[in-house]
């Protein structure tokens, strides 16, 4: 963005502006490094990244995800399976009222409480997992 284009909005001075502080020498020396070619001020670094980022992550809104809500597990064997009928109980490893695990495609992201809403099942999220990924 060069100085025409600025607006007084941007945060950015149009010209380098003295103050007390600051001698000609330090003036006349930023100036020459606006003019540089290839120079480009710190502002305009941080918006032009900042922008880019806002672009890089609307491009992913459109990406479906795989949400589970996991209320608890339970090991068997493959013959207690078969043995299991209509109205059989499979006991989980959770007590009522302990929160459930929520994955985002096969990743636990979070836990939360089973609510219900409009007569469908649903999950508030009360705790976000921090990821082991660095």
């Amino acid at each position: 963005m060069s100085d025409e284009e600025q607006t007084p909005d941007s945060g950015a001075p149009a010209e380098a502006e003295s103050s007390p502080e600051a001698s000609a020498e330090d003036n006349l020396m930023y100036n020459k490094l606006e003019e540089a070619p290839g120079v480009v001020r710190e502002e305009e670094q941080n918006f032009e990244y900042g922008e880019a980022m806002v672009n890089d992550v609307t491009a992913i809104y459109d990406i479906p995800v795989q949400i589970s809500a996991v209320l608890g597990r339970s090991n068997m064997q493959v013959s207690q399976l078969l043995k299991l009928g209509r109205g059989a109980v499979v006991e989980l490893d959770r007590k009522v009222g302990e929160a459930i695990d929520i994955y985002v495609n096969n990743r636990l992201v979070a836990r939360g409480e089973v609510v219900v809403v409009d007569d469908k099942l649903g999950v508030t999220m009360t705790e976000i997992v921090k990821s082991d990924r660095t």
